[in-house]
């Protein structure tokens, strides 16, 4: 049985580098994390490990004198409040979620109604909107209608968001609203980018051999929810996992071409060990 990894795949650069911050012996257990740092359970786990620990939010108690914000940002309003209570903040917001950021300001200070192509409930977008007065969410063709009435509106995307979706959104609202003013800012990240087309790729070449695709990542992460709609849309058989215990021998009885894809919350470690498992099932 042929196994092939997508060429781009797994943890980026700038989730490594907020999970090695918070990872920083400095803190000696002393620093919490508000949200999850990344969406991956066995980073959290390691994190736990190492004496980090997590709030959902504001509200709940928090007894380090560090606090450290999460990959996926927040809004402004929040790193203030969280200095005001007198903890020591750390931001560890990737700096390419911090681009949509600027965007939207700029977006705002030019006049344009500010719009978010993305999932409203969202970490992510929650710290976008969160300092706006006036904005919407876009989800998906079904939330276009939101914005009858709107005449300047200003386009910025989730960074995890599918660039062809929000570009055939983005063709819906022009010909909904032919008189509508868009500015359109393309702020879905290069790694998303590079692993959705690379999931592409590897697809198309599953679907001429009926091969399978395994999906790495954890549930709760929208980039790797992603990866998963490009592998029905091309009708391949995808399993979604978090681990490599999660492979059931049953899934490559008769197959003969394994795809193997990690959204970019994944470490590269459990990707390795995913393909021994599936290695060792096909003997």
């Amino acid at each position: 049985m042929k196994i092939t990894r997508a060429r781009a795949l797994g943890t980026c650069v700038r989730v490594r580098d907020a999970i090695e911050a918070a990872l920083d012996p400095a803190f000696k257990g002393d620093l919490t994390i508000v949200g999850q740092l990344v969406h991956n359970p066995q980073t959290v786990q390691k994190l736990r490990d190492h004496g980090v620990q997590m709030v959902d939010s504001l509200d709940d108690e928090i007894e380090s004198r560090n606090v450290m914000i999460t990959a996926h940002g927040t809004a402004e309003s929040v790193k203030e409040k969280l200095s005001d209570r007198g903890f020591t903040v750390y931001d560890a917001s990737c700096p390419l979620v911090l681009r949509v950021h600027t965007a939207v300001r700029r977006l705002v200070s030019e006049g344009w109604h500010p719009v978010v192509f993305g999932q409203e409930k969202h970490v992510e977008v929650r710290g976008i909107v969160g300092d706006l007065e006036d904005y919407t969410v876009v989800g998906g063709s079904g939330d276009i209608e939101k914005l009858a009435g709107k005449a300047r509106i200003g386009i910025v995307c989730q960074t995890t968001h599918r660039i062809t979706e929000a570009r055939g959104i983005l063709d819906e609202i022009r010909n909904r609203f032919p008189e509508m003013e868009v500015e359109f800012v393309d702020t879905v990240c290069k790694p998303t980018k590079d692993r959705q087309s690379a999931v592409e790729e590897l697809a198309d070449d599953l679907a001429r051999g009926q091969g399978v695709m395994v999906v790495v990542g954890g549930y709760n992460s929208s980039n790797t929810r992603k990866l998963l709609e490009v592998c029905s849309e091309r009708q391949v058989t995808a399993h979604h996992i978090e681990n490599e215990d999660q492979l059931e021998s049953a899934w490559f009885t008769g197959v003969e071409h394994v795809g193997i894809t990690a959204g970019t919350s994944t470490p590269h470690e459990v990707v390795d060990a995913v393909h021994v498992r599936i290695t060792e099932l096909s003997r």
